[in-house]
């Protein structure tokens, strides 16, 4: 069972995007990466290369290291996660606060 999972809440530890708050949209377990939701958005000029089509800016949310962010709650609490068994089915727990995730 991983400690981080789509659609978890999480704050951004390092890097300039430091102290927002997202939410995991894709994780990349190859490369160790996390996409989140609107942090670390990038810019991608795609060229035309056809006569009749043009061409455009695209807005993207970049692939961040999974290293650079921790779990939060609602609040915006940060903590780590342990697991437990609770009648014989593993949760996940906020270490800090003790409730289930």
């Amino acid at each position: 069972m991983e400690k981080i999972k789509i659609g978890d809440n999480i704050k951004i530890i390092q890097g300039k995007d430091k102290g927002q708050l997202g939410t995991i949209k894709l994780i990349l377990r190859k490369n160790h990466k996390v996409i989140v939701e609107g942090i670390n958005k990038k810019i991608r000029h795609i060229k035309s290369f056809k006569k009749n089509k043009i061409g455009k800016i695209q807005n993207f949310s970049a692939s961040l290291d999974r290293s650079n962010l921790m779990v939060c709650d609602k609040i915006g609490l940060v903590s780590k996660i342990k697991f437990i068994f609770k009648n014989q089915i593993k949760v996940r727990i906020l270490k800090k606060t003790n409730e289930l995730y």
